[in-house]
């Protein structure tokens, strides 16, 4: 048996191929819409890639399920558990077999045996594997997908969260606790290969080792230290990371089939002429650098550097629009490839960046500032000082004066900022905020970035707010007083 794994930095996503050498056939776990890695590796090992398994419709990435069996007639192996609203609505267009608990299926001489796994979503699955083709009769590892992770479980309030269904996260913590205690009852030699690493906010506390045990997890992995299922549902639905508003869109996607790229290619370089007239219709994404941008850019186009692109163009990027880049053409290819994997087909070209400084046409800039040199105006109000850390590090202590607005949903309340002074973005260490500058100065407002955020703020030695008096009302759970 040959077991590969693959894995994208950029979004926390694993994903595995199982081969049978001696049947010369294998099959994908879980696929990135990124293809080509796998059909490269089956070709260098002299396997056919035959088949696509999927534990759950997934949140977070665009799945590569579709793609495969479009490219290379490889056979569908997904759930068929969970309610209507959650069934798989492409799969009759291939050939496909629809999964339930204690189903089983063979890539050659090597068993998938089908585990309900009902929790982060509905239709979860988990695969136990057991290869055949020795003197194995039991299953050495298991394929939890987003079920349990390295030192986590999959998170139950994403359907509320990011799709906005109503009253699905504590229906989901429930069903999340028995499949914890079902999962307590394999046998500890298993192991465990998960669909996501550590930055993933498919949970919360993932661990940054690519696989575990069944035993260890049991042993350390505090979702799993619970009996008492009323505890386990306060303990898992407290603290999740913010939900990235774009897993409502890959949701619906993955359900109903994404679009098959092909061979279509990186989008094209635009005439410089070009941009004024897509300027009004579509969204701009300037992939520099945060002081190169802030130094010049093209009025009303947002920053996201390529480094942080995989973790915001889904946050703040308008799916509705198309999108156009500037960047440079060696960023390209990667830039492509990342919001591909989250949804965001519909880049129609790009603009060179050095081309559009060179023509004067990076005309627009705005001002950056240390802390020490913004805390006299930020103290007597002559700026307005908006922080735009997650909710995490706002609960944990913060700039008095600051009035909280995460970057994901900032673009939705720029509103709530329109006033006769300066804004100043604040964040841990200057990215997200310098992000943040370019939302708000697209809106028309005059921004100030403040270079090294909290952190260069409290290094500083100026004051800090540790209290939990204002908390709640970050959450819209109270009035701040």
């Amino acid at each position: 048996m040959l077991l590969k794994y693959f894995y994208d930095r950029s979004l926390a996503h694993a994903s595995y191929m199982v081969g049978c050498q001696r049947a010369q056939v294998a099959v994908v776990v879980d696929p990135g819409r990124d293809i080509d890695q796998y059909l490269e590796m089956a070709d260098r090992e002299g396997l056919k890639l035959i088949a696509i398994a999927e534990t759950h419709i997934h949140a977070d990435y665009v799945s590569g399920a579709r793609e495969l069996a479009e490219r290379v007639g490889a056979k569908l192996y997904v759930s068929d558990e969970g309610p209507q609203e959650w069934k798989y609505l492409f799969a009759d267009q291939y050939d496909h077999q629809l999964l339930k608990d204690g189903d089983s299926f063979m890539i050659g001489n090597i068993k998938f045996d089908v585990l309900r796994t009902p929790g982060h979503t509905p239709e979860s699955i988990s695969f136990l594997l057991t290869d055949q083709g020795g003197a194995a009769d039991k299953p050495m590892g298991i394929f939890t997908g987003d079920f349990v992770f390295v030192g986590s479980i999959g998170r139950p309030d994403l359907l509320e969260e990011a799709a906005g269904l109503a009253n699905t996260a504590e229906p989901g913590a429930r069903d999340l606790f028995q499949s914890a205690q079902r999962f307590k009852q394999l046998p500890d030699y298993l192991q465990i290969w998960p669909a996501h690493g550590a930055g993933s906010a498919c949970g919360k506390g993932l661990g940054a080792i690519p696989s575990s045990t069944v035993g260890y997890e049991k042993l350390f992995n505090p979702a799993l230290q619970f009996t008492d299922e009323e505890e386990f549902v306060k303990y898992i639905l407290s603290d999740q990371p913010e939900a990235p508003k774009y897993f409502a869109v890959m949701k619906r996607v993955n359900k109903e089939g994404p679009a098959v790229i092909g061979d279509r290619g990186l989008p094209e370089s635009q005439p410089l002429d070009n941009l004024s007239s897509v300027l009004d219709s579509s969204t701009i994404i300037d992939l520099s650098p945060a002081d190169q941008f802030a130094n010049g850019h093209v009025p009303r186009s947002l920053n996201i550097p390529l480094s942080m692109l995989a973790g915001w163009a889904g946050w703040i990027v308008d799916y509705s629009k198309p999108a156009y880049l500037i960047a440079d053409p060696s960023q390209l290819s990667e830039a492509t490839r990342i919001l591909r994997k989250i949804g965001l087909d519909d880049v129609r070209g790009y603009f060179d960046a050095s081309k559009l400084r060179q023509a004067g046409l990076a005309s627009e800039s705005y001002e950056t500032a240390t802390p020490t040199e913004l805390a006299s105006r930020i103290e007597s109000g002559e700026v307005h000082l908006v922080d735009v850390r997650s909710n995490s590090e706002w609960n944990s202590s913060r700039i008095k004066q600051a009035d909280h607005k995460f970057l994901g949903r900032l673009p939705d309340n720029v509103a709530e900022l329109e006033e006769g002074k300066p804004i100043v973005t604040q964040c841990q260490a200057g990215g997200r905020s310098a992000i943040a500058a370019s939302i708000l100065q697209a809106s028309g407002l005059q921004v100030i970035n403040m270079t090294g955020g909290f952190a260069a703020w409290t290094a500083a030695g100026l004051s800090v707010d540790t209290s939990t008096a204002n908390v709640a009302c970050n959450t819209g759970s109270a009035p701040c007083a």
